[in-house]
């Protein structure tokens, strides 16, 4: 535990002091990682903790960032009242959803999620007057944090940070807690689950809605740190990408999302800058992770270390066994 305690005030601080390590460049992409970071947290939680996999997350995301860039441009651009705003209409939204698609599992989940991300799609798309259509909502003004102006990007960056951490810290107590342990439970079986007396569509609904609504967040964090929102932000490539991260970082754990969101924008970052074909490497890399790395960094992080782990406590009963010989 301690040692837990260590590596995240660890990361915290190197996180913190970002600006004065690394160029405009570089911090505008860990914000960036940040940003996408929550994002691939709120899907973990239905995916990775509850077992239902979504492939209309990019809904919440969409909808959030819009709310925000609506908000901003048309009332006001303080920070925290757009991101509070984008929160509980991204929330509203997923209690909506939720209602029809909590009641199916599996397969028919996962296509009607779908489903409804191509309608807000379609809306977003096709309702020029107030989303601006396919040329999406541009111009938007800076955001301000009380009188604290945040078109300085390094003041932003701060904000995300700090946004960053405390979702990480509420996703982490909530998974502990004993909700979290019943989602756990759901999607370990889910049929025990109900045999035990839990109304697990009731926790599967909340489980829902709390992902809506974070994913809101990042999505209203996304237009503003870019100043422009698109439907490209709602489309199910968008949900395909996030749950990439998730699979890729690690289902299940709440670090595993957050690498998974650093390694699929630093690969793409990368790899696009030498070729339009990007995408292809991307899936290809994604391939052989389900093939041969299917439990993802983290998976693969503790495979490396539990051998050695293993050694060290055949050595040490080694030790014992024949310290205990001698002594008779």
């Amino acid at each position: 535990m301690n040692k837990r305690m260590f590596i995240s005030a660890a990361a915290i601080l190197l996180l913190a002091a970002a600006p004065f390590l690394f160029s405009l460049f570089y911090l505008n992409l860990l914000a960036e990682i940040l940003i996408l970071a929550i994002f691939a947290l709120s899907l973990n939680v239905l995916v990775g903790y509850t077992g239902l996999v979504s492939l209309g997350h990019a809904a919440f995301f969409g909808i959030g960032a819009y709310a925000s860039a609506l908000l901003s441009k048309e009332w006001s651009p303080q920070f925290l009242v757009t991101m509070l705003a984008s929160l509980l209409i991204a929330a509203i939204a997923a209690a909506i959803i939720g209602l029809f698609c909590v009641r199916v599992n599996g397969f028919y989940f996962l296509m009607l999620t779908l489903a409804f991300s191509q309608m807000i799609y379609s809306f977003v798309h096709q309702s020029t007057t107030l989303t601006g259509g396919s040329n999406g909502l541009s111009g938007l003004p800076s955001p301000v944090f009380g009188t604290l102006d945040l078109s300085h990007p390094v003041f932003l960056y701060y904000v995300i940070l700090l946004v960053f951490i405390v979702m990480y810290i509420v996703l982490s107590l909530m998974v502990k807690s004993p909700f979290g342990h019943v989602l756990i439970g759901i999607r370990e079986n889910e049929m025990r689950m109900k045999a035990i007396g839990y109304n697990t569509t009731l926790y599967k609904y909340a489980a829902f809605i709390i992902a809506g609504a974070i994913g809101g967040v990042s999505g209203a964090l996304y237009s503003t740190f870019n100043g422009f929102v698109s439907p490209n932000d709602v489309y199910w490539t968008m949900s395909g990408s996030v749950l990439i991260m998730v699979l890729i970082g690690g289902a299940g754990t709440m670090i595993g999302p957050v690498l998974g969101a650093a390694f699929i924008v630093v690969l793409e970052t990368i790899v696009s800058s030498y070729t339009t074909m990007w995408t292809l490497i991307i899936g290809g890399v994604f391939i052989l992770f389900v093939v041969f790395i299917p439990q993802g960094i983290v998976g693969f992080g503790r495979a490396l270390t539990k051998p050695s782990a293993n050694r060290l406590s055949f050595s040490r009963k080694a030790k014992a066994l024949v310290k205990k010989e001698a002594n008779q």
